[in-house]
């Protein structure tokens, strides 16, 4: 799931002054070439946390760690007690929905006395400054957070130096300051701020603009003057030239502030330009990212203690569609080819098989799904792996180039099937976290090891019900692979009745589901990593979900037994409701009563397998209940709507519902689930209004009737149509890097099928790839060249266009 280039945090000292930097402007080539992040933080760890004054003040309290883009959290770990070198390990995967400037981590003391928590200090990085180093884990020194050093966003400014003749017929220079506008501002208690700026030259009076409401990206547009008094030496007329002992003392600082109204303003960034820069021209127009107050210039602060992280920054520069159209047309021809070893998809597992191992094979998985050929592929890697398979025991056991693939086929069509059968069940497990050790060497002192084990069988019950109950919620897609794989082992194996369920558990159970409840976290069913406790529960689970996948197993294995027994004599049950996701939100009232205002109030959101709720606090009863059979839609608001960042819409029989999430993260997750547990309902959309129906009219489409079909397309669904959510100009980016970065290896490759074509043998350079037939894969190998060349002198093209610096 990773991008083009693989990048790992450096150090980033949050007093070290950063100079005014001038923004890069959009470029001329912006339309063609677009950027896409994600980012990957792995295992976080703390040590030496110290206290910030007074001796141990931190030994009794609990710590815990977040994740900020800027300044909007979008997660964080689970609070580990009572320790001063905390071990958090925790995985976080998410893709960057929006420009950012800085990621940030922050340690704070959970306070069980005080409203807010206590900041201990944080590690902050600069865009940047994320490529530095790659693939290694840092210490950071933790950092004092100051208020004065959270900015956020950049400012668009424009100089000028006009020559001006007073009364008394001196000339004198002015200088004229405008600022134009502002981007990116931060959040202020999670809404949009209140801005203003406030423009200084240096000895001089400060001069304000007029403060823009509810805004992130306010447009200011207002010029202000400032006499700059000239030298005796001065003797320009028509032109002038600054002078350099002058020029010098002349800064212009420009800082953006909240205006609290009521409560104190808030400093949002300042930025300071030497008017020096007008020494060759008398014009200068540029973007300035906002620094710290006094450019984060302090004292050194006290040892806070370090913070461990491994974080990996990925990005892709996707050049415009018709430059991928050769590659992906080759890669689309994969299924035709005969034999399959032979095919452009074949060719690249093989060559990257030792520098990434099979990683290389997803975005080929994803573009092959998102043009519905992926079937045909998986079948006929799988019937040549079958080719090479001696004994029915070991079939699909490996790691192959088809295990890998089919693995990468559930992994993205079966999300939202473990969401609704393994989630309810897991969340129980972490909620409740009995003891389920059965290991008479690991039980603890006052352990019952008969409790233990009907703990154990309980929750195996659960989780093998949910399971067996699961099949109308399979994915066609999976449903149609394992019916491949069933009529394949069937046909190698005749003599063997029982192969083609093997075929079929080796991947459903032993890679599927015991691997998502071994490690729900990188399936995203937990936010955290477990405790030790659970994660011995979990592996326990999931050791005896495999024994119900392996056929030759069940004789042994007296608690299969046992449970196949007991859910064939309880029968089918009725379908339970299950929580899948909650979390607290900002909701628009619906104007069900006829008085009283639409505003907004926090809420408690609750979705479950059949409904929609929420909830005045949670735990409460529900205000509100939306079936889930009624959703229509689930879609982002846009922000012009309410002046709200991460806004959705739940479209549905009655009014829209209007939510505000906590982050932008959360938003994406909110819409994925909704539209998951929906996705099957008749009736959904084909379009709707990206605004609101405010004021009589539709501020999208400006239509008066509340009841006007939508103005834009709805986004697909999984299940609906899975292969709209596929970017496939960015999954032939990433074959195009995995190939660039293998080409010596297809080369050798390339070498091997020439030998073979003239010896007319197996040559010992060829051991290393699959070569069915020497020429049809010369043939592909040299068509890929020739494509590669190509499409690597369109990135030379756009590279030349979109490296080159300047400023508006």
């Amino acid at each position: 799931m990773l991008l083009v280039c693989n990048h790992i945090l450096d150090e980033l000292h949050v007093q070290r002054p950063h100079p005014p930097q001038a923004c890069a402007p959009p470029q001329r080539s912006c339309k063609c070439v677009r950027a896409i992040v994600c980012v990957v933080a792995v295992h976080c760890e703390a040590k030496n946390l110290g206290p910030s004054s007074g001796p141990n003040r931190l030994r009794d309290l609990c710590t815990f760690c977040t994740i900020s883009l800027d300044q909007e959290e979008v997660y964080r770990t689970k609070v580990y007690e009572k320790s001063v070198s905390p071990f958090y390990g925790e995985d976080f995967y998410f893709e960057i929905p929006r420009p950012f400037q800085c990621l940030s981590f922050y340690v704070y003391a959970k306070s069980m006395f005080q409203i807010r928590d206590l900041p201990i200090g944080k590690v902050a990085i600069r865009k940047e400054d994320l490529y530095k180093y790659c693939g290694k884990e840092n210490w950071f020194q933790l950092q004092p957070v100051d208020p004065h050093s959270e900015v956020q966003g950049k400012v668009h400014l424009e100089m000028k130096l006009n020559e001006l003749i007073t009364e008394n017929g001196s000339i004198c220079q002015q200088l004229v300051v405008q600022i134009i506008a502002c981007q990116g501002l931060p959040l202020i208690s999670g809404q949009n701020c209140d801005p203003y700026a406030t423009v200084t030259l240096v000895g001089s009076d400060q001069k304000k603009t007029k403060v823009k409401k509810k805004t992130s990206d306010p447009q200011f547009d207002e010029t202000f003057h400032f006499e700059v008094t000239r030298s005796s030496s001065y003797k320009g007329r028509s032109h002038f030239h600054v002078e350099e002992e002058d020029i010098e003392k002349l800064e212009i600082k420009v800082e953006l502030w909240n205006n609290g109204n009521l409560a104190q303003d808030v400093f949002l960034g300042e930025t300071r330009v030497s008017v020096k820069i007008l020494r060759n021209d008398n014009a200068h127009k540029a973007w300035y990212l906002l620094q710290p107050k006094g450019n984060g210039t302090k004292s050194k602060p006290d040892d806070l203690g370090s913070l461990r992280l491994k974080v990996t920054y990925t990005e892709d520069n996707v050049l415009p569609s018709p430059c991928y159209m050769a590659l992906r047309n080759l890669m689309l021809k994969s299924p035709d080819v005969k034999p399959i070893s032979a095919s452009a998809a074949h060719v690249l597992g093989d060559i990257c098989r030792e520098s990434v191992g099979y990683d290389a094979l997803l975005p080929v998985v994803r573009l092959l799904l998102h043009h519905n050929r992926l079937l045909p592929f998986l079948t006929s890697v799988a019937a040549l792996e079958l080719e090479n398979t001696q004994e029915a025991n070991t079939i699909f056991r490996g790691n192959s180039l088809a295990t890998r693939c089919i693995d990468d086929m559930m992994k993205i069509v079966g999300k939202s099937y473990l969401t609704v059968t393994l989630k309810p069940v897991l969340n129980e497990i972490f909620e409740s976290n009995k003891t389920c050790e059965i290991d008479p060497v690991k039980l603890k002192e006052g352990d019952n090891v008969e409790v233990n084990k009907e703990n154990l069988q309980g929750y195996v019950h659960k989780v093998f019900t949910s399971i067996t109950q699961s099949s109308s919620s399979c994915p066609p897609l999976m449903c149609d692979v394992f019916r491949s794989l069933r009529q394949l082992a069937s046909k190698r194996f005749p003599a063997d009745p029982h192969v083609q369920y093997s075929a079929v558990s080796s991947f459903i159970f032993l890679r599927f589901f015991a691997v998502a409840v071994l490690s729900p976290h990188t399936f995203q069913l937990r936010t955290h990593h477990p405790d030790p406790e659970i994660s011995r529960t979990l592996t326990l689970i999931s050791k005896t979900i495999q024994s119900l996948g392996s056929w030759g197993s069940l004789s042994k294995n007296k608690l299969v037994r046992q449970l196949l027994v007991r859910r064939c004599a309880e029968g089918t049950k009725l379908r339970c409701v299950h929580v899948i996701f909650n979390r607290e939100v900002h909701k628009r009232a619906q104007g069900r009563k006829r008085l009283g205002k639409k505003n907004f109030k926090k809420r408690w959101l609750r979705v479950t397998n059949q409904e929609l709720s929420y909830h005045k606090q949670k735990g409460k009863e529900a205000l509100c209940v939306i079936p889930v059979k009624n959703i229509l839609g689930v879609e982002k608001l846009e922000e012009s709507a309410f002046n709200r960042k991460n806004m959705f819409q739940v479209i549905h029989s009655e009014k829209p519902l209007y939510v505000q999430a906590g982050n932008c993260v959360e938003t994406n997750s909110w819409i994925e689930v909704l539209s998951q547990v929906s996705r099957c309902n008749p009736g959904r959309l084909s379009t709707f209004h990206p605004s609101a129906y405010v004021g009589g009219s539709w501020l999208c489409c400006t239509e008066t009737n509340e009841s006007t079909p939508g103005c834009k397309p709805c986004t697909a669904t999984l299940l609906a149509n899975i292969q709209l959510d596929i970017d496939c100009d960015r999954e032939t980016e990433r074959i195009f890097s995995f190939f660039s970065s293998s080409r010596s290896r297809l080369q050798k490759m390339e070498d091997a099928c020439a030998g073979m074509s003239v010896y007319l043998g197996q040559q010992e350079e060829c051991s290393a790839f699959t070569i069915q037939d020497p020429k049809e894969t010369f043939r592909t190998i040299k068509e890929l060249g020739e494509v590669l060349d190509d499409l690597q002198a369109h990135h030379d093209s756009k590279g030349a266009l979109t490296d080159e610096p300047g400023t508006m």
